[in-house]
């Protein structure tokens, strides 16, 4: 990773990658009119993804799962993803909710 960022700390390193991540987050309606809240654009390799996923599961008490490349949750969470991304450091102007 450090090959990327020229030899920068890891730290500014992750915070400019970030910022540079344009996130939409979503709503499908699934079968048997379920919702699943959908999340993609962000960076990062699966093992990245699903600590993202787990940590968003566990805040919004509901099941997802990480499917190429996007993190799908049960259930309409848009605003809530919104705000717990924002809190773990992706800057609110990179998300963005599909209505």
């Amino acid at each position: 990773m450090s090959d990327l960022c020229g030899g920068l700390p890891p730290e500014i390193c992750e915070q400019l990658n970030r910022e540079e991540q344009f996130i939409k987050i979503k709503v499908e309606k699934r079968r048997y009119g379920k919702e699943v809240t959908i999340i993609e654009g962000l960076n990062g390799t699966d093992a990245d993804l699903k600590k993202i996923a787990s940590e968003l599961k566990s805040k919004l008490a509901a099941g997802g799962t990480v499917k190429n490349g996007k993190i799908e949750l049960q259930g309409d969470h848009r605003d809530k993803v919104k705000e717990i991304l924002t809190k773990m450091g992706y800057p609110e102007s990179n998300i963005l909710i599909i209505e």
